[in-house]
């Protein structure tokens, strides 16, 4: 009788040692945290470590993703375990993928979530491709999602910790990238387990803090970054009601987000007021009350697809959607209307609904996520 290996760890029917592993390196604990387990257990690993922007400009932000400090904490955790490590200049990439459309729909009113494009279109794409040019078996991460094995192919399912679950930032993984990548961490509880296996593994970031905002954003100041990107982008402007009426003034639309209350500068109202839209080519802030916010039917475009029957296939599918990243999954009814576009219909409406965030669709029941798209203006 032929004889059929067991599947290592990473799901190969060979051992560690003759399987290549190339980890995307940040610099943080979870990262570190999945090179280092990989290199203990025997897998041939090679750390990558992005450089995505000039980490001396002053875009950049101590401790932020991929900047100086991470670079050297990475290259550290590298030595320490004993495997080799590359740093790659993808300032370019980044550039032109991630951060001109950032400003760029900002300005034209929407609200981007960039850490999406830059694992779409840096990471799992050219990073990707440099890890098979590197011959590598797969690529892992350390991203808090799990990869299952289902009946037709690897399945992309939310972490087993609901806090750390990272799945609104991934719903653009397609299946040929699925079949690549691993994500070792995606069935901790706890963000604790993670640091546990770095203090087991005697590794120099085991406290060091998470990062919380974009990478290339001081401080969550998006403004101050854009208005250095696009110069002149703080053009003053009113701020009206929905009939129209001017209640004071802006200095640039650029400063609001949909449902935003605080800091509009129109105080002495009979009632709250919140931004419901904006429109950036008249240069108005358009507030109202909050019943106004309230939304049922979404847009969305762009879809990525992860469903085992083709999307077209029914006129409607039962999801639970997720509309940002803070929000939990929301039963709703999508209907295709190509195999990129779709109207997602709210069984309960929400408020805040902003184009350019994402709206990733999850099954039902359990915790598979079956794809999503991008909130946009509709026609």
């Amino acid at each position: 009788m032929p004889f059929d290996p067991p599947l290592n760890s990473m799901g190969f029917p060979k051992t560690p040692a003759q399987t290549r592993v190339v980890v995307a390196m940040s610099g943080g604990v979870d990262s570190s945290v999945v090179a280092a387990e990989l290199a203990a257990e025997g897998y041939d690993v090679v750390g990558v470590t992005l450089q995505l922007y000039d980490h001396g400009a002053a875009l950049a932000k101590k401790g932020a993703c991929c900047a100086g400090r991470d670079i050297h904490d990475a290259r550290r955790v590298a030595e320490a375990m004993g495997f080799p490590h590359y740093v790659l200049d993808y300032e370019s990439k980044f550039r032109d993928s991630v951060i001109d459309e950032f400003a760029d729909a900002y300005l034209a009113g929407a609200t981007p979530v960039p850490c999406i494009r830059c694992n779409e279109r840096v990471k799992f794409r050219d990073l990707l491709e440099t890890a098979r040019d590197l011959g590598a078996d797969c690529m892992a991460t350390g991203h808090y999602i799990q990869r299952m094995q289902g009946d037709n192919g690897a399945e992309l399912h939310r972490a087993a910790d609901p806090v750390r679950d990272q799945s609104y930032f991934l719903f653009s993984t397609t299946r040929e990238q699925l079949d690549y990548l691993r994500f070792p961490l995606g069935h901790l509880r706890t963000k604790a387990e993670t640091r546990a296996l770095a203090v087991r593994h005697g590794l120099s970031v085991a406290d060091k803090p998470d990062s919380q905002d974009i990478c290339f954003v001081p401080d969550g100041n998006y403004a101050a970054v854009i208005e250095k990107l696009r110069p002149g982008a703080a053009d003053p402007g009113e701020i009206v009601d929905m009939q129209g009426h001017v209640l004071g003034l802006h200095e640039g639309v650029i400063h609001y987000t949909i449902g935003q209350r605080r800091g509009l500068g129109i105080g002495g109202l009979a009632e709250p007021l919140y931004v419901v839209k904006l429109d950036p080519d008249a240069r108005r802030v358009i507030v109202g009350p909050k019943a106004a916010l309230a939304t049922r039917t979404v847009p969305v475009r762009e879809i990525n697809w992860l469903g085992d029957q083709p999307f077209t296939a029914q006129a409607e599918w039962e999801m639970s959607v997720k509309l940002r990243s803070t929000r939990p999954p929301a039963p709703a009814i999508l209907r295709p209307i190509s195999e990129t576009e779709a109207e997602v219909e709210l069984l309960t409406p929400e408020e805040g609904v902003s184009p350019g965030q994402a709206c990733v669709f999850y099954a039902p029941e359990g915790s598979r996520v079956m794809g999503g798209g991008w909130i946009w203006k509709g026609r």
